[in-house]
């Protein structure tokens, strides 16, 4: 399945139907009245949000959705059918922006969550609307509305609460395998995730939380470098980042720090996110000559966060990150209960 989390649409509702002029033949009524009916209303355009689906590849060759006119008013003044709306059907954490005015429109997060996006037009009068004690047939009709005609942007951000972040061959993958049933790609060269990988993390008290491996961010991300701008919207939901170093790096501070401005460059609060560093591979380092120790010391004075020491491969040391992460997340749900 390809992933794909972008996509520009355009969406037009459906035209109002047409009044119609018409006038009720009666037996013994020598001059009926107007009864030409109204048109229906046309169909709107509404998105909504879905479980079942993890990425906008649907919208990849369908560019363009169109809802149902409405219906032509009737004689005996019947009103037009209504057209049906179009019901879009998009992944949880879809956020919709107007193209134009690079606007949020809206967020869908939750499942079943609802979006009008375009209206459908309404339904011209038809003669019966018209008649008056100075015109008692009239023979004209209002022609319907067309419907809103918008062009949209969807961007599709991951609903993670943990993001895995780090440069290539961190170990990222490797990790969210270790911990979770996900089961992503794994190689010994750099990129070899090609798309966020999501895997399900159970707590002691049997809850999931959904961890998320975002691949790709080297030096210079965050002006469009590298597969790293392209991910960086998926860590804006997640409410902790665990930063992965290589411990068998030459410059093991250097490529935490290049992270580091990298979320920094790209805004959006990430770099202010509640994060917990992990210093990965420790089973390869040679302890004669890498003084580890020294190391968390170090990337600790310099982001204040605390630091593990693990090995993926092994899961050495993953017990006590994993209770760390869920104690930050008990946290912060503690905090949001109280702001509520």
């Amino acid at each position: 399945m390809q992933f794909i989390d972008q996509a520009v649409i355009q969406v037009e509702a459906g035209k109002g139907g047409d009044g119609i002029v018409a006038f009720r033949r009666e037996k013994y009524v020598p001059a009926g009245g107007p009864s030409g009916g109204n048109g229906g209303r046309g169909g709107s355009i509404i998105f909504v949000a879905v479980e079942n689906l993890q990425t906008l590849l649907d919208f990849r060759y369908n560019h363009l959705f169109k809802a149902e006119n409405g219906g032509r008013g009737g004689p005996n003044n019947c009103t037009g059918a209504n057209g049906k709306d179009l019901i879009i059907e998009v992944p949880c954490g879809t956020a919709i922006y107007d193209a134009s005015t690079g606007a949020l429109l809206e967020d869908l997060i939750t499942p079943g969550q609802r979006f009008r996006a375009a209206e459908g037009g309404k339904g011209g009068l038809g003669n019966q609307h018209f008649l008056s004690n100075r015109n008692r047939a009239p023979e004209y009709a209002l022609p319907g509305l067309a419907g809103e005609a918008k062009v949209l942007r969807l961007e599709l951000k991951l609903l993670a609460e943990v993001g895995i972040i780090g440069l290539p061959n961190a170990g990222k993958s490797t990790l969210i395998s270790s911990l979770s049933a996900a089961r992503p790609k794994i190689a010994d060269y750099p990129f070899t995730t090609l798309i966020p990988n999501l895997g399900v993390v159970r707590k002691p008290t049997g809850d999931g939380t959904v961890f998320a491996d975002i691949p790709g961010l080297i030096e210079g991300a965050s002006h469009g470098a590298g597969l790293g701008y392209d991910f960086l919207r998926h860590i804006e939901r997640t409410r902790v980042l665990l930063h992965l170093v290589d411990a068998t790096s030459e410059d093991v501070v250097g490529d935490f720090m290049t992270i580091q401005q990298e979320l920094k460059a790209y805004g959006r609060g990430l770099a202010e996110r509640p994060q917990i560093l992990a210093l990965n591979k420790i089973d390869a380092v040679d302890r004669e000559t890498v003084d580890l120790e020294a190391l968390a010391t170090e990337l600790n004075h310099r982001s204040y966060a605390k630091v593990f020491l693990i090995s993926a491969v092994t899961r050495t040391g993953l017990e006590p990150l994993l209770q760390e992460i869920w104690g930050i997340l008990d946290q912060i749900n503690a905090a949001e209960e109280v702001e509520v």
